[in-house]
């Protein structure tokens, strides 16, 4: 397991478990996509309610691996906000398509460079198979830099407040609390606003052998920037339901430090 964790007050480093070894982090890599979008629309490189095609018709699971809503409804043309916005709530891999080949693998590869990500990166759009010519992951990344990047995110310093407020409103609506959120006692679809002090916006990233978050979590005690990523044998459901457990102990941790 890798973890790191920084109080959002003081910047004081909470938590640091190999926290600079580069894994896999599935989706979390959307993050880096959607702080570019975001920055293309405040520069008007890109429109809000520009429209993005979908490539893979209704209920298609063959070109992306399935997984996400998009391509399970009808219409095949989305703004681009709301694209970012299913994106945020569910990393849908459609969404991530259509929107990475709006603004441009890279450039969110240059953005990452800008924001100082040395081992953080969108290597790929998805993919249901990867070939030999093929990245061989959607992202890579250390947790020290992935809670870092969403400390400044949460502090509004993210290319500018406007592009940071933005980028943390599309995540949360972050549906899935199955990791280090957990234990926060969440309404996994309902949870943008603070319910019994506490106020969270996280991402989740999943894959075989593969569970990473990061977040932002707010109590009456304090906030908290996090990430979290375990690279593990899928062998067996007990080897996954012990993943999870340990991503719950830190959650656990995190609620201390700010009730």
């Amino acid at each position: 397991m890798s973890a790191s964790a920084f109080d959002l007050d003081d910047g004081r480093e909470l938590l640091g478990v190999d926290d600079q070894v580069v894994l896999p982090v599935a989706q979390l890599g959307a993050v880096l996509l959607l702080i570019e979008v975001s920055a293309q629309i405040e520069s008007g490189r890109i429109g809000a309610l520009d429209e993005l095609e979908r490539t893979a018709g209704p209920g298609s699971r063959s070109a992306l691996g399935g997984g996400g809503v998009w391509s399970y409804l009808q219409r095949r043309r989305l703004a681009v906000t709301d694209a970012a916005a299913l994106v945020g709530a569910l990393r849908d891999p459609a969404a991530v398509n259509a929107l990475l080949g709006r603004v441009g693998l890279e450039a969110v590869r240059a953005r990452a460079d800008d924001l100082g990500l040395r081992r953080t990166a969108l290597l790929d759009e998805v993919r249901s198979e990867r070939g030999p010519d093929d990245a061989p992951g959607l992202a890579v990344g250390t947790t020290r830099e992935l809670a870092q990047l969403t400390a400044l995110l949460a502090q509004g310093e993210v290319v500018g407040s406007t592009v940071s407020s933005r980028v943390l409103g599309w995540l949360s609506l972050g549906v899935d609390l199955s990791l280090v959120a957990a234990p926060f006692g969440l309404d996994p679809v309902s949870h943008r606003r603070t319910d019994h002090d506490l106020q969270l916006v996280n991402a989740v990233g999943s894959d075989r052998g593969v569970r990473s978050e990061l977040g932002v979590l707010r109590g009456p005690g304090g906030g908290v920037a996090y990430a979290v990523t375990i690279a593990f044998d899928d062998l067996t459901l007990d080897h996954r339901l012990r993943v999870l457990d340990a991503a719950h102990a830190v959650g656990a941790d995190l609620l201390a430090h700010v009730r």
